[in-house]
């Protein structure tokens, strides 16, 4: 048995809009769907959502996971995810001798009455390989597996810089926030959607 991990973490600008995005974060299938794109995603239900990741490549290996996620958000916007179960398709030896450890979190925080998104992804597999791996170098394997991991994170990483912020901006002109029992400070209101439209500029921090 071998074991691979990568961690990614993210600090991320949140561009200022009329309601808060602890609002938005409260909402597991939006935030789903930026992590990864819509059509790998099947609803299992209202906090559990099963991922069909792409098809990938350890060496003369190719293996395609399914991972079930669990996504909690308390009332503060704070969002907690687990892989809950993980399925190796298209390799049914692997898939016998595979587990998968996956921790997540992203929550706001204020910093000089700015917020900023900040959050951290740890990802670990133990796998068994076959026995054609015997004699290449542990190293060798430890290596490819973990820059494996680290690219699978990385893109996640990059999807969400990338995508969550836009659906965060046409979440805010949806209908969905008119339905939203949030009490403005006097004000606030009469603020037109007009600077919605601005350019976001955001600030990551690895």
């Amino acid at each position: 048995m071998i074991s691979f991990a990568a961690t990614q973490s993210i600090h991320l600008l949140v561009p200022s809009q009329p309601v808060p995005i602890q609002h938005y974060l409260r909402q597991p299938q939006r935030l789903v769907y930026a992590l990864v794109d819509q059509k790998q995603v099947e609803p299992l239900s209202q906090e559990v959502f099963r991922l069909q990741m792409r098809p990938l490549k350890f060496m003369m290996i190719h293996v395609q996971p399914a991972v079930d996620m669990e996504i909690k958000v308390d009332s503060t916007g704070r969002v907690k995810l687990r892989a809950i179960n993980c399925e190796i398709r298209g390799n049914g030896y692997i898939n016998q001798r595979f587990s998968l450890s996956l921790q997540g979190e992203l929550s706001p925080h204020m910093v000089a009455q700015k917020t900023y998104l900040k959050g951290r992804a740890d990802l670990t597999v133990a796998v068994e390989l076959p026995p054609i791996f015997r004699l290449t170098p542990k190293p060798l394997l430890e290596a490819t597996g973990n820059g494996l991991l680290h690219s699978v994170l990385l893109t996640i990483k990059q999807r969400l810089v990338r995508q969550l912020l836009a659906d965060y901006e046409a979440w805010i002109q949806s209908d969905d926030v008119n339905n939203l029992p949030i009490r403005f400070p006097r004000g606030r209101q009469s603020r037109t959607h007009a600077g919605l439209h601005q350019s976001q500029h955001a600030s990551n921090i690895f």
